[in-house]
């Protein structure tokens, strides 16, 4: 019998955890002589206010969703892989190479190659530690770290040594051809009338964050494979007794999750920049863990901690520019978003479990016993 409501776990311990890391932050920004409130409405109104904040925060989410979703792919299984900047990483390349080697006539036709290019791509850079985790017995934490190392590396060669047009000094490949640049949000939804969404690099990459979240769904719920991931993570060897192979769902799970990984460069590389750059990826691959373990590994819940985590992003950017209160304030507040919903999240989960079992027994102690009991 379960401790609490389903309910109770997927939304009242993120949220109870989430106050208390803005409880804290606040605590911070008085600290430094600063108002916690004043920096609360500069957040808000930065991100939340108007579509240009919106289609910040949504650009960011759409990035913590892909990531998001690549690592509870794995984590399902049971892995952990912290390999989803290297996989990104490698997925713009994918990307980019696939990009310039056509003059695509328009983003229809470029967008579905972009995608399975750096799906492609992510996913291939995911299979090697995912080999050598399921027969070679070498732990994918490790060899996913030491992967995003490499990756990073093979990324800069590239760059410098391959990708760059000629007499340029910058690290970056040439600019996409116009026919492979996706609308952004101001392109598809403004009018004659009103601009919406100016300057902001939300572009239809979002919608395919979202169609990646439902797939995510039916895939590890309504499928066998599903089912046999989840098994698998639950307990390996009721796995194998069930005749599940731990080869085949640790390079399946491995290579999904590199594949939504590597999909995240349709975002960052073609439809924000318009090329590849170096650190694309800007540490998206590594807030996707806490997105994941924040939502619970559940595609609804990656999706609201992906936006949760795209108004940090954004409005600590707001927060930094209107205000005294440095950058890096906000790296903390998002440091105690994760401690609280990740490394103590039983902090308030156990108090939580001992409250609703009180509650429960409560109704059972006014019941009046019949003979048979």
């Amino acid at each position: 019998m379960d401790t609490m409501p389903k309910w109770a776990d997927v939304v009242l311990i993120p949220l109870i955890s989430i106050l208390i890391a803005f409880l804290i932050s606040g605590l911070v920004i008085l600290a430094i002589g600063e108002d916690p409130i004043m920096a609360l409405k500069t957040m808000v109104q930065g991100s939340l206010m108007s579509t240009y904040g919106w289609g910040y925060t949504l650009y960011y989410a759409t990035n913590f969703m892909f990531t998001g979703l690549a690592f509870a792919v794995a984590f399902h299984a049971g892995l952990f892989n912290i390999g989803g900047e290297g996989q990104a990483m490698l997925g713009g390349l994918g990307v980019a190479l696939i990009c310039l080697a056509l003059p695509w006539p328009h983003w229809t036709l470029a967008l579905p190659a972009a995608m399975i290019a750096g799906a492609l791509f992510g996913a291939a850079w995911a299979a090697i530690p995912a080999y050598l985790q399921a027969a070679r017995g070498s732990h994918i934490v490790i060899t996913t770290i030491m992967f995003n190392l490499i990756g990073a590396s093979v990324l800069n060669y590239m760059l410098v040594n391959v990708m760059r047009p000629a007499g340029a000094m910058d690290p970056a490949s040439a600019r996409f051809p116009e026919g492979a640049n996706l609308p952004t949000f101001q392109d598809l939804f403004s009018t004659a009338d009103m601009v919406v969404f100016r300057g902001a690099p939300v572009n239809v990459t979002f919608f395919v964050a979202l169609l990646a979240c439902v797939l995510v769904w039916a895939l590890i719920w309504k499928t066998r494979l599903g089912y046999q991931i989840r098994a698998f993570g639950k307990s390996e060897s009721a796995a194998v007794y069930a005749g599940i192979s731990p080869l085949k769902i640790t390079m399946a799970a491995m290579l999904i999750s590199g594949a939504l990984a590597g999909l995240m460069a349709i975002n960052n590389v073609m439809g924000e920049a318009e090329r590849l750059v170096l650190n694309a990826v800007e540490g998206a691959g590594f807030i996707g863990i806490a997105v994941a373990l924040m939502g619970r590994s559940h595609p609804f819940g990656v999706f609201l901690a992906a936006i949760l985590f795209g108004f940090l992003y954004q409005g600590g950017a707001e927060l930094s520019l209107w205000t005294n209160i440095p950058r890096e304030l906000v790296v903390v507040i998002q440091a105690l978003v994760i401690l609280f919903t990740g490394a103590l999240d039983n902090m308030v989960r156990m108090p939580l479990e001992k409250l609703f079992l009180a509650l429960r027994r409560r109704p059972d102690a006014g019941r009046a016993r019949t003979p048979a009991e």
